[in-house]
């Protein structure tokens, strides 16, 4: 059995400090009448958020979603490759000793979790994949299948992923990172993150009842308008499923959860279909009979970065993982010779399957 992971130490004080929020805030519920839910949406880190919350009638909708956009620009600016002035596009361009700025937490925060999923999934979850990801045509670069692979060039790019070849360290409140030739890519676990940090200013505004979705990934909280938990649809994972095709709903309340799957994002060449999920051991996306993961945890970047890492380890591993990890529960979609889909369980997921 691996050792319950110290969750709490890779996150800033503010992300701490969500925790004993939590059973602060809950614990003043009954004091609170709130009976009023709005929904707010938008656009962030390429996809949509959508987000439902209870409030009291001096709650502004506007107000929290005009802080939430501000939340979800200041988490982009660090985090986003697709942002050339990001901390992380930063980083990637200067290979020697980098010192974050001041203003790093979100950087830090993503950084720090992924050192330590890096370790408990044995290096399948690896965000030093960037290189690779531009070269199969997933990442910032031009988005083009490889019609021809060089297998020297994915050598060579290779030579440059691994998170233990990046080293940081700490004085005081200040972190440097150590000359790395790769680049890093937390697209694996930024939404999740964001997640997070919306879900905790949400519980500092004494919004006690909230779904928080960033493009699937979601964090609950207490109950819905009719005062029961939040059902959630995990999406049929078949390239030619609707969006609002589901094939399983969950019944969640003060859990996230993150899916991952390779039926939508992936190029095909010569009647080969290549997914998005690069295989850091071997530097080729990843092809086993795991179409799908979805992930029920107490943090939505963490469940964020196993579904990703259970994808790129295929089934028989990641239940193995799965199963051996506290707080952490999944739902595997196999696809079988017949074209049908085999759901399995962990242990512990089946208290969330929607009566």
């Amino acid at each position: 059995m691996l050792k319950k992971r110290p969750l709490r130490k890779v996150f800033s004080k503010a992300i701490v400090f969500l925790f004993s929020l939590i059973v602060l805030l809950f614990g003043i519920s009954s004091c609170k009448q709130q009976n009023q839910y709005s929904k707010i949406s938008g656009e962030t880190m390429g996809t949509y958020y959508a987000i439902t919350f209870s409030h009291d009638q001096e709650v502004s909708p506007a107000a929290i979603k005009d802080e939430i956009d501000s939340i979800l620009v200041a988490i982009n600016d660090e985090v986003s490759t697709y942002i050339p002035e990001s901390i992380i596009s930063q980083f990637n361009v200067i290979k020697s000793e980098f010192e974050l700025p001041p203003n790093g937490g979100h950087f830090i925060n993503n950084l720090l979790t992924s050192y330590e999923i890096f370790e408990e999934t044995d290096g399948y979850f690896d965000p030093t994949i960037m290189p690779l990801v531009n070269y199969w045509g997933f990442g910032y670069s031009p988005k083009r299948p490889v019609t021809a692979v060089d297998s020297i060039r994915i050598d060579s790019l290779m030579s440059d992923v691994g998170l233990e070849k990046l080293d940081y360290r700490k004085k005081g409140n200040q972190f440097k990172l150590g000359a790395f030739n790769g680049e890093l890519d937390f697209s694996a676990i930024a939404k999740g993150y964001a997640v997070d940090y919306v879900a905790q200013y949400l519980l500092q505004q004494e919004c006690l009842n909230y779904m928080v979705e960033i493009g699937g990934e979601v964090s609950t909280a207490g109950v819905n308008e009719k005062g029961t938990p939040w059902i959630i649809g995990i999406n049929t994972p078949h390239e030619n499923s609707d969006y609002q095709d589901f094939i399983e709903y969950l019944s969640l309340s003060n859990v996230a959860l993150a899916s991952s799957g390779n039926y939508r994002n992936y190029h095909e060449v010569n009647g080969v279909k290549y997914g998005h999920t690069i295989n850091p051991k071997s530097g080729y996306p990843e092809i086993n009979n795991l179409l799908a993961v979805s992930i029920v945890a107490s943090n939505c970047n963490i469940a964020d970065a196993y579904a990703t890492a259970c994808m790129v380890m295929g089934y028989d591993k990641a239940q193995e993982l799965i199963n051996k990890v506290e707080d952490v529960e999944a739902c595997f979609f196999i696809g079988s010779k017949d074209g049908s889909i085999i759901k399995n369980y962990s242990n512990g997921f089946i208290q969330y399957i929607a009566k």
